[in-house]
């Protein structure tokens, strides 16, 4: 394999251009593992590969692949991005290619078994014509190379400090993997990803490696990686290091591979950024330690660390802030009791309803699923021709859902036996509400509308201009939602007839709740709106750290609601004050629901929370194997809820 130099390269390392130069498209979207610029034949769009993938664009090239845009074909009008990561065979003999193949297969099928939020998703590899391909999952968002070099100098030490934290988590996941832990080996800021919600993602584990003999031994990228790893020694705390290397340069701007390996003691942080906090460099500078005896003794300890240090730690009483939270991770946190755990065959992002002694949820295998909700047994499925996002409803004797096929479908609740189908133009990701026998739903063709329970006939629609994914509120004679636009409305149930409608500053997914002459909802300028129900004008504005595109719940005095910040709010009711927050550390997309004085959420962390109503203290938590954005339904003392880990809950609430 021919080497691309970089400034301070040598002979033997491994090194991968960064994203701004071989993985980012004009949208700001990259794949996992874009690598060094070589001449590489690239396939044009169109090109489908399995009968499933179909090219859609190239997003980097390097020595040993190619990385595409793509999209997966499996359901028909529905968009699934993903990255199509192309690996070349270039061992000269049959017998050593088969050897780099199972290689290949077994590593992949290690990175297949991890779910974690900052570990991209790998769903698919296969051999064609002579190549390997990789499918993953598309990250939307740019590298920490790239936004250093737009700041054009030094990045500020919150941020930093957050991503820190959240690297630390991801480590602190692959080094605890049984039975041997795994090792990143190539931490850098090129192989880091933020999204727009500030989310950490790692995208090049470096399986390419396997399909490709090269002389000397892979050890990452000189400057960043450790002293052992020249010698082909990679412990967890050789990844300790090379984070540690990676927020030296995110906080000074000097770059590590321009300067001679091992030397940043002698360029400590505060001379070369003096507006480091001393704590936050000395957490950084003991991980940069020549020898491994002296760094942090896992990535759990180096988080607690930098948790403790200013720049992280509050010390405002009686709200429960992210270095207490935070410091909760992980260690003796009280847990709850798994009644059962049903396992579907793809990610539950559906809410789960529960009526008549079933749970229904849907799934993005397709199917919406009935499941006995005393013991978890599988009763029935039905089949759409899309994944299922939308959360089911029941009414009289059908369980009524909407499908990304496009289509709103109603079952028998006691056979799962199809009673009718209404097709939209678009997806359907928002949740039907049931009034009598009327069904509300809004589509991603920019409609909502009013259905006929009964026979499955619209009774009337109302055109926005841009895809509905939020949930009808209703109430009184109006029906309240919000649309992709970025305004609430207020519709006549009768007929469809605008009320009202309000703007708020970027869409709304959020689905309104109602109290006290308010509508209450969430948008994406970072704003929880209460606005007067017969008017839409505001009565007050709670304004968050990032999108609420959590749905509140209202509960006696208070509102709750979620924020991709990764807090869990409460507010009064009656003047938008805060009472309290609850800081999870991970974004939270789930809508809340409080049952017997108790909230419970779920969160990206891949944990579902129990706190205490009245003062947001942690009562339990409970972690699943995947991010959980589904939302809660308690019946009778047990919490129903689905996860990313393809799997649907029942737990001890």
């Amino acid at each position: 394999m021919a080497l691309i130099k970089k400034p301070g390269t040598t002979k033997g390392i491994s090194t991968n251009a960064s994203q701004s130069d071989a993985g980012a498209d004009p949208q700001g979207t990259a794949a996992p593992g874009a690598g060094a610029r070589v001449v590489a034949p690239v396939m044009q769009p169109g090109v489908i590969l399995q009968g499933r993938y179909v090219i859609e664009g190239t997003l980097g090239i390097g020595g040993m692949s190619v990385v595409y845009r793509g999209r997966d074909l499996r359901f028909k009008d529905v968009v699934r991005p993903c990255a199509i990561k192309e690996m070349y065979q270039s061992a000269p003999d049959s017998n050593t290619r088969l050897l780099n193949l199972k290689n290949f297969e077994r590593e992949a099928g290690l990175l297949a078994t991890l779910q974690h939020p900052a570990i991209p998703k790998v769903f698919d590899f296969f051999e064609e014509n002579g190549r390997v391909y990789l499918i993953l999952e598309l990250i939307h968002g740019k590298d920490l190379e790239t936004v250093l070099s737009e700041a054009g100098g030094p990045l500020p030490e919150d941020r930093v400090a957050r991503w820190a934290v959240q690297l630390c988590e991801v480590l602190a996941y692959l080094h605890r993997q049984k039975p041997e832990p795994i090792v990143f080996r190539d931490m850098k800021p090129s192989n880091v990803m933020v999204t727009s919600d500030d989310r950490i993602v790692l995208i090049d584990f470096g399986i390419a490696r396997s399909l490709v003999r090269t002389r000397g031994t892979v050890i990452g990228t000189e400057g960043y990686s450790p002293p052992e790893q020249y010698k082909g020694i990679a412990e967890p705390q050789s990844d300790l290091y090379a984070l540690g290397a990676t927020l030296h340069h995110l906080l000074t701007a000097s770059d590590p591979r321009t300067e001679t390996p091992f030397t940043f003691h002698e360029r400590p942080l505060r001379q070369l950024n003096p507006q480091i906090s001393p704590e936050f460099a000395a957490v950084i500078e003991k991980a940069l330690s020549y020898d491994m005896k002296n760094r942090w003794a896992s990535a759990e300890e180096m988080r607690l660390a930098l948790l403790q240090t200013p720049t992280l730690r509050t010390h405002s009483s009686g709200v429960a802030t992210a270095g207490k939270v935070a410091a909760l991770r992980f260690s003796n946190v009280p847990t709850t009791e798994l009644i059962w755990r049903f396992v579907c065959e793809d990610e539950v992002r559906s809410s789960p309803c529960v009526s008549n002694g079933m749970v229904f949820v849907g799934c993005y295998d397709t199917n919406l699923y009935a499941v006995d909700a005393g013991r978890g047994e599988f009763r029935w499925k039905y089949a759409t021709e899309g994944g299922i996002s939308s959360s089911p409803a029941v009414w009289n004797d059908i369980v009524v859902v909407g499908s990304e096929d496009g289509a709103v479908y109603a079952c028998d609740i006691r056979r799962g036996v199809l009673r009718w189908t209404f097709r939209t133009g678009k997806p359907v990701r928002s949740s039907p509400r049931v009034l009598d026998r009327v069904i509300f739903i809004g589509s991603d063709d920019q409609h909502f509308y009013a259905i006929d329970g009964l026979r499955g006939a619209q009774i009337w629609k109302y055109r926005t201009w841009m895809p509905i994914r939020s949930s009808g509120c209703i109430a009184g004679e109006s029906v309240y939602f919000g649309g992709g636009d970025g305004f609430v409305y207020a519709l006549s149930i009768k007929n469809g007839g605008v009320r009202w409608k309000q703007r708020t500053q970027q869409a709304v997914i959020s689905s309104p709740a109602f109290a006290e002459n308010m509508v209450i909802v969430g948008s994406m300028d970072n704003t929880l709106y209460a606005l007067d129900s017969e008017g839409g004008w505001p009565v007050w504005k709670f304004r968050t750290n990032h999108y609420v595109n959590s749905s509140p719940c209202v509960f006696g005095t208070r509102v709750f609601v979620g924020g991709v910040d990764g807090n869990l709010y409460a507010v009064e009711l009656k003047n938008g004050k805060l009472a309290w927050k609850y800081d999870t550390g991970s974004q939270i997309t789930s809508s809340p629901r409080v049952d017997q004085g108790r909230v419970y959420f779920g969160a990206a962390d891949g944990c579902v929370y129990c706190l205490d109503a009245a003062h947001g203290t942690l009562i339990w938590r409970y972690e699943t194997q995947g991010p959980v954005v589904s939302s809660p339904a308690i019946s009778e003392g047990v919490v129903y809820i689905g996860s990313l880990d393809h799997a649907l809950y029942a737990l001890r609430a």
